[in-house]
This record gives structure tokens, C-alpha cells and sequence, in this order.
């Protein structure tokens, strides 16, 4: 059986410090994983071995059971990513950001796909207006439909919420809910434990680099899973 996403002993250490330390889980197609950790577990860096934007010390990441390849332009295209910081130009405007990528990406038919993704994140009536003029939640939307402008199986979301206030949290979070559409595989890092647990499949907990478990999120309520991540993070062991 191949999953959808998978990692396999994933390592990347930094000097003598292992911020990614043995870290293996399996995805089907549809299921999103939340995970939650303190600042500086390697969260973060986790991430970007699943994205392809760093290679691993050792272990490896599968998509669709498919080592990764990450100098194919083919294995990029199955992945997109939304980090907290939405790394857009703000000079142009948000369908020219888009345009910009889809170029990159050497996508074909960009108007109807554009089109497509900003009516899917709420943004047709904000098409022509410069990103600079956005709001902080706003950025983060259009953020998100250029990473799913080039369709990608698996979708990975760095903290996404970071600065919103509550109105663009709960919006952005429809948009991510969204996302659950049973095609794509997606892998959420937050500090919100309600909203990542209300959005997960499945969650763990990574803590000094590991990760302590992966649990069903169905089997969980949110104040047994407080305590649970409280206790995790005061003693790993």
C-alpha cells in the first residue's frame, strides 16, 4: 500500500544538535495531520524535509509511495506550502502574484486557474488590488491559493495563523477545513491546540526534536488533550 504522505526515520541535525531526531509517520490520501510543539522543537524543520526544501541527514519522504526528488521540477509540483510569513511581493497585485508563480511552475491555462483560486479563498473582488494594501489575513489567503494554484497532493501549512486576529483565524481556518476534500494530504504545525485539533485527523506532539506519539484526533477532547500536551512538554520522557 502506498500512502499519501510518509516519512521514514527522518534526521537533520545542526552542528551536535538534532532538531528532526528519528521522526516516521504515515499519511493516507485525505487525512490531515496536526502537530503541536514548543518553539524550537523542529517543527519547522520538519517541514521543510517534507517540502522538499531540505534534505534530510538521513531517513526519507515518500508522496504517493514516490521517494522525493527534490531537484524535479514533476515531484515539486506535488507539494505546496503556506509558511506564517506569506512571502508575496507586495507591489503587485495578487492576481500578478499568482501569475508570477504559475509562471515559475510552467502552468498552462493560469487565468482560468487563478480565477478558480482566489473565488475559492474568498479574493475575486481583491484580483487587482495590490498586496501591500492587504491585510494580515488576507495575505495569508492568498498565500494559500498560490500554493494550491498548481493542484498539489500534499499541502503543508507552517503556523498559518500567526498574527491574525480572531474574525482572519476563523476565516483562514474555513479555508484550511476546506482543504480536507479527501484528494490531498495535508500536515498542519500550529500553536492553537483548539483549532488544530478541531482541523486534525491526527495529531502529535514533537518535543526536542521527536515525536512523543501520533493519536487518532477522534479519540481526544480538548481539555485531556491540554493536559496531555502540558505534561508532554514539561518531560518528555
Amino acid at each position: 500500500m502506498s500512502f499519501g504522505l510518509e516519512a521514514v526515520g527522518l534526521v537533520r541535525s545542526f552542528g551536535g544538535l538534532r532538531a528532526v531526531d528519528d521522526v516516521s509517520f504515515q499519511l493516507e490520501p485525505g487525512e490531515l495531520l496536526t502537530v503541536f510543539g514548543p518553539n524550537g522543537a523542529g517543527k519547522t524543520t520538519l517541514l521543510r524535509m517534507l517540502g522538499g526544501v531540505m534534505r534530510p541527514n538521513s531517513g526519507q519522504v515518500r508522496v504517493a509511495g514516490e521517494p522525493a526528488d527534490v531537484a524535479s521540477r514533476d515531484w515539486r509540483h506535488r507539494v505546496g506550502i503556506v509558511s506564517h510569513q506569506s512571502l508575496l511581493y507586495g507591489q503587485l497585485t495578487t492576481t500578478e502574484n499568482l501569475l508570477f508563480y504559475g509562471r515559475l511552475f510552467g502552468l498552462r491555462h493560469l487565468k482560468t486557474r487563478i480565477a478558480e483560486r482566489l473565488e475559492s479563498v474568498g479574493l475575486s473582488d481583491r484580483a487587482h488590488q495590490p498586496v501591500r494594501e492587504l491585510s494580515r489575513g488576507l495575505k495569508q489567503r492568498v498565500a494559500l491559493a498560490r500554493a494550491l494554484l498548481h493542484d498539489p497532493e500534499v499541502v503543508l501549512l507552517d503556523e498559518p495563523y500567526t498574527g491574525l486576529d480572531p474574525h482572519a483565524s476563523a476565516v483562514l481556518r474555513e479555508q484550511l477545513a476546506s482543504l480536507k476534500d479527501g484528494r490531498r494530504t495535508v500536515v498542519l504545525v500550529t500553536h492553537n491546540l483548539k483549532q488544530g485539533l478541531e482541523l486534525a485527523d491526527r495529531v502529535a506532539i514533537q518535543v526536542q526534536g521527536r515525536f512523543s506519539s501520533v493519536t487518532e484526533a477522534a479519540s481526544l477532547d480538548l481539555a485531556g488533550f491540554e493536559r496531555l500536551y502540558h505534561a508532554t512538554v514539561e518531560d518528555p520522557t
